[in-house]
């Protein structure tokens, strides 16, 4: 709103030229959910106390974790409520590309949102079924991924094909009939980084830390993927897909790093608000959304590293328990496991972190660099 209003007046101002820049917006919408996000919060954790809105925590859960009974939850919906108002602020709004992932974004959080009330309020521990809740899921990512595919969001040429990260895909015209690649889209990339961020959220700042490591690192991707500077074509130098409008994701990544790192100054140990599936599920589907936009899909699982181990852990654990009942971690997702084995909350939190960072670093090498 703000960017088409300084548009409107910069024949009138010329220092408004300077909101026509990505980079300029893009650090004014991370400022600006940062900032809601620290103000807004403190308000937030007393009305969730007064409500009576505290995390229920499972029993057969680490013995450590009783300590956080009743800290107040569904934090996420402070996240999603100021990273949509930066984005909206600063981003231009007729991006083909940002509306399906505020759509993704606003719909996995309702989800979790739903999700979280029914286990809280509600004292059903189920919550949202879990197969009802991939339905769910389903639906409102293949609203999203077909506004990508078939509704404009990627032009013509490049939408059926696949970018390899040790390939320059100008070089490389790798072809995927566009059914199969919106549905595998849909189901790996959309549906699969939401639950696996739901997973990674298991203590204090584990998974807030690394959604901000991959969403930073995916507002350099958007940039180089949308972007050209005087007439130079940063995507076609880099090997990348040039996506047009990939910009204006890099003001929506910015305001998901912004919200993140002022969630995260509450989120910290010991937590004073957790994020809740409402943050969870729709933190992960934004940023799978993103990579599937700026067709770095095949770059997302080693960026989000930390949360394919995640997912993977639990994967593995189930499917290796209802083979031989017998278990390969001591309790899954494997941030768990740790905790069993005696390590500190904090360690394995500022652990995952660092790992998360190498992983960004090394997925960032192989998509611009090795090329």
């Amino acid at each position: 709103m703000l960017f088409h209003l300084f548009q409107m007046l910069r024949g009138e101002v010329g220092a408004f030229n300077v909101f026509r820049y990505v980079s300029t917006r893009a650090m004014l919408a991370t400022l600006t959910s940062l900032s809601i996000t620290f103000l807004v919060a403190p308000w937030f954790i007393r009305r969730a106390r007064a409500r009576q809105l505290g995390e229920v925590i499972r029993e057969d859960g680490p013995a450590g974790h009783a300590s956080k009974q009743g800290t107040p939850t569904m934090g996420g919906a402070l996240i999603i409520m100021a990273l949509v108002t930066g984005t909206v602020l600063w981003c231009d709004l007729t991006s083909p590309l940002v509306w399906p992932a505020l759509f993704v974004t606003v719909g996995y959080g309702a989800l979790g949102f739903v999700d979280d009330y029914l286990k809280i309020v509600k004292k059903n521990k189920r919550g949202v079924p879990g197969k009802l809740k991939l339905v769910v899921q389903f639906l409102v990512g293949a609203v999203a991924v077909v506004w990508l595919f078939y509704g404009g969001g990627l032009q013509p040429g490049i939408a059926d094909r696949l970018a390899l990260p040790l390939l320059n895909f100008e070089h490389h015209r790798i072809h995927v009939p566009l059914l199969i690649y919106s549905l595998v889209g849909l189901v790996v990339v959309v549906v699969g980084c939401s639950n696996a961020v739901n997973l990674t959220d298991g203590l204090d700042g584990l998974a807030i830390g690394p959604v901000i490591v991959a969403a930073f690192t995916y507002m350099l991707l958007c940039y180089a993927a949308g972007q050209t500077l005087a007439g130079f074509n940063i995507a076609h130098y880099l090997g990348m897909a040039h996506v047009v409008g990939a910009g204006e994701l890099v003001v929506f990544c910015g305001a998901i790093v912004g919200a993140g790192i002022g969630f995260l100054w509450y989120n910290t140990h010991p937590a004073q608000v957790f994020m809740g599936d409402v943050g969870a599920l729709a933190l992960g589907g934004a940023i799978g959304f993103v990579a599937l936009a700026t067709k770095t899909e095949l770059s997302l699982p080693i960026i989000g590293g930390i949360f394919v181990v995640e997912a993977l852990s639990d994967i593995i654990q189930v499917g290796y328990y209802k083979a031989t009942k017998r278990r390969i971690f001591l309790m899954a997702p494997i941030h768990h496991h740790f905790e069993k084995k005696g390590w500190p909350e904090s360690r394995i939190v500022v652990r995952f972190w660092i790992v998360s960072f190498f992983c960004a670093i090394v997925g960032l090498l192989l998509t611009l660099k090795v090329r």
